[in-house]
Order: structure tokens, then C-alpha cells, then sequence
């Protein structure tokens, strides 16, 4: 954060000697996956980044959406929409508010969450492995976490619309989530049928810095 609002482009054009493009890591993601990834051949493409935080990329027809504030796509620090009473006012955020999205679905979010609920302290990946080998306690869990996933993504479906959302960082590897959050979304977004997708990315680990190699798109490099 501390190089928050500083010329970080200028600066390492100045010292390569060379045009630099940057963006962040969820634009990156989005745009690897919407150029030959999970994404391919969709005319908009919502990344999302579910890990430590929780973010998201928007592509466009194969271009990354960043708006005049370089923002477009910060789901992460909204409000959990539609909250029930026991969510109110919500967990303090990084950002300086209270109750934005990232602070329940993010991986510390669900450990927070499981610890509220059992007294038992437990790793996300822990909980999540639990959970598909039956843990009652751990299930529970993200059925949770999957009721509040469909609500916030169900705002952004209202709003963006994208053809299909690619989920990534290390709560995507749950599997359960690609069957569960569509089947429950259909009650929070405003229309008759849903048909957007909710799909695993294809590249991994790797969706980051192959989109930052995509901003160049067929410029030489």
C-alpha cells in the first residue's frame, strides 16, 4: 500500500529505458483467463480472486475494464449485501470500514467465521477438506459461506451482467462451490433465469503472470 498513488510506471520506464504496462493482479488473472483461458471467446469476463482477499478483474471483449479510478472490479470492499441481523455490523476491514465482502469470504473470512461457530480454530484448507470428507461441522461452514458468496456475487451479476465468472486464488479449488453458489444465486438476481457460468480458471497458479504478458496483446514487444 505504500506505493499507493506513487508514479510506479513512470518510474520504471525511466529506469528500463523502456513503454512499461501495469495493472493489478486480478486484472491480470481476468485477462489470462478471457484471452485463452476459462473465459475464451466470452464477451465479458468477470475474474474473481478468492484467497487472503478477495478481488476481481473485468474483461471486455478482450480488453481489461479499469475506469477513471483504476478500480473497476473492487467487489471485495462493498458491503455483504442484503445482510441478516447476526452480520450486522460486520468484522472490521482493512480498508478502515466494517463488513465488506472480503472480510467474509476471503480465506480468513471462513476461518473467522468456523471459529465464531465451533470454538474450533481450523486452516481454510483444513475446513474445505474436512467438509468434502463429511465433517458435518466444517460443511456447515460453507454452506455458509456459500449462501453469502451467491448474495454478493448475485450484485455484481445485477449490475455487470458477464457471460461467465472464473473463479481463482485458493479457495477455487473447493468443488463444491461450481454446483452450490449457482443453484442459489437465482434468488438474489434480477431476472427470470440465470445464465451466466461459474467455472474453475484454466491456468492456475499462473493466470497472473501470463495476463500481465497479455497486456501486450499482439504489440512486439
Amino acid at each position: 500500500m505504500c506505493l499507493n498513488g506513487q508514479p510506479i510506471r513512470r518510474d520504471l520506464e525511466a529506469r528500463l529505458g523502456r513503454e512499461v504496462r501495469i495493472t493489478n493482479d486480478a486484472n491480470c488473472f481476468a485477462l489470462s483467463e478471457a484471452s485463452d483461458g476459462a473465459g475464451r471467446d466470452a464477451g465479458v469476463v468477470l475474474g474473481v480472486i478468492l484467497g487472503t482477499g478477495v478481488g476481481s478483474g473485468v474483461v471486455v471483449r478482450g480488453e481489461v475494464l479499469d475506469g477513471p479510478n483504476a478500480i473497476a472490479g473492487e467487489w471485495g470492499h462493498n458491503p455483504l449485501p442484503w445482510p441478516r441481523d447476526d452480520e450486522r455490523p460486520g468484522h472490521p476491514c482493512f480498508c478502515g470500514r466494517s463488513g465488506c465482502i472480503e472480510t467474509w469470504l476471503s480465506g480468513p473470512g471462513i476461518e473467522r467465521d468456523h471459529l465464531a461457530a465451533t470454538g474450533e480454530p481450523a486452516t481454510a484448507k483444513d475446513i474445505a477438506a474436512r467438509a468434502a470428507a463429511g465433517d458435518a461441522a466444517c460443511a456447515a461452514t460453507f454452506d455458509r459461506y456459500e449462501e453469502r458468496f451467491a448474495r454478493a456475487i448475485a450484485h455484481v451479476i445485477n449490475i455487470l451482467d458477464p457471460d461467465v465468472i472464473v473463479l481463482g486464488g485458493g479457495i477455487s479449488n473447493v468443488d463444491r462451490l461450481y454446483a452450490n453458489v449457482p443453484t442459489r444465486w437465482a434468488a438474489w438476481v434480477f431476472s427470470d433465469r440465470v445464465d451466466t457460468r461459474l467455472v474453475r480458471n484454466v491456468h492456475g497458479d499462473s493466470s497472473g503472470v501470463r495476463g500481465a504478458a497479455w497486456l501486450w496483446g499482439s504489440v512486439d514487444s
